[in-house]
């Protein structure tokens, strides 16, 4: 190949290599830097014992849930960006967590350790408690044991729907007492499920209503995605 052309084409693929980079390059450099907070309860003879839940800023969220001998299986799910912004506004009011002691240090009842974790490239903070007074640390708390609350009706009808369909009853009935505590961030998420089982003949009738009332429940209701719970009171 004549040289002249050879440096043609050589600036011509680096000039398609620049612009690659330029458009790429913020997004590689977002996902690099993109906080993480993570929340983690571990409750030594409950059940669940373990309950972790990851939300990044770059979109990704991730949950585990379950018994400390079982094996770590973290799984991804859907956060909506109100949801992720608020928690992240509620971090930001905590300081990210830098150097903050929330537990109020008196002798009550072990609660299980909660732990707030921060992460962002080389900064990282975490802070445990058992019981804490700050209603922002309250508030943040509240947000992600919704998502667990969210994520364990959602898993259990999924899986009584599949492999127990008279146990779909039951799994309701807990969604229900769940949904009537006002602290699922986004009971729309159930709706696919719900829909489901009330259109499955296979299913007991009373089960089939039920689910079809809590579908119309939530979509009537009116109250604001990802609307966040205050927390009741400061004492344990």
């Amino acid at each position: 190949m004549n040289p002249i052309c050879r440096c043609r084409r050589m600036l011509h693929w680096c000039a398609i290599l620049s612009v690659a980079l330029m458009l790429i390059g913020p997004l590689v450099l977002r996902a690099a830097n993109g906080a993480t907070i993570t929340y983690r309860r571990v409750f030594k003879g409950s059940n669940p014992e373990f309950i972790e839940i990851k939300i990044g800023e770059d979109g990704s969220a991730a949950y585990d849930i379950r018994q400390l001998t079982e094996d770590p299986d973290p799984q991804p799910f859907q956060v909506s960006d109100t949801v992720r912004a608020k928690i992240f506004e509620l971090a930001g009011e905590l300081h990210n967590f830098e150097g903050l002691d929330l537990d109020v240090h008196r002798k009550i009842a072990d609660l299980g350790q909660k732990t707030f974790h921060y992460e962002k490239g080389a900064e990282v903070h975490e802070t445990h408690y058992n019981y804490t007074l700050d209603r922002t640390a309250m508030q943040l708390a509240l947000v992600f044991e919704g998502l667990f609350q969210q994520q364990r009706d959602l898993i259990t009808l999924e899986q009584r729907l599949k492999y127990d369909r008279l146990g779909v009853n039951d799994a309701l009935h807990q969604f229900e007492q769940d949904l009537g505590q006002h602290t699922i961030p986004e009971p729309e998420r159930l709706l696919p499920v719900l829909d489901r089982i009330g259109a499955d003949s296979r299913v007991v009738d009373v089960a089939r209503q039920l689910s079809r009332a809590l579908a119309e429940r939530i979509r009537t209701s009116g109250s604001p995605e990802g609307a966040v719970p205050q927390p009741a009171s400061n004492h344990p």
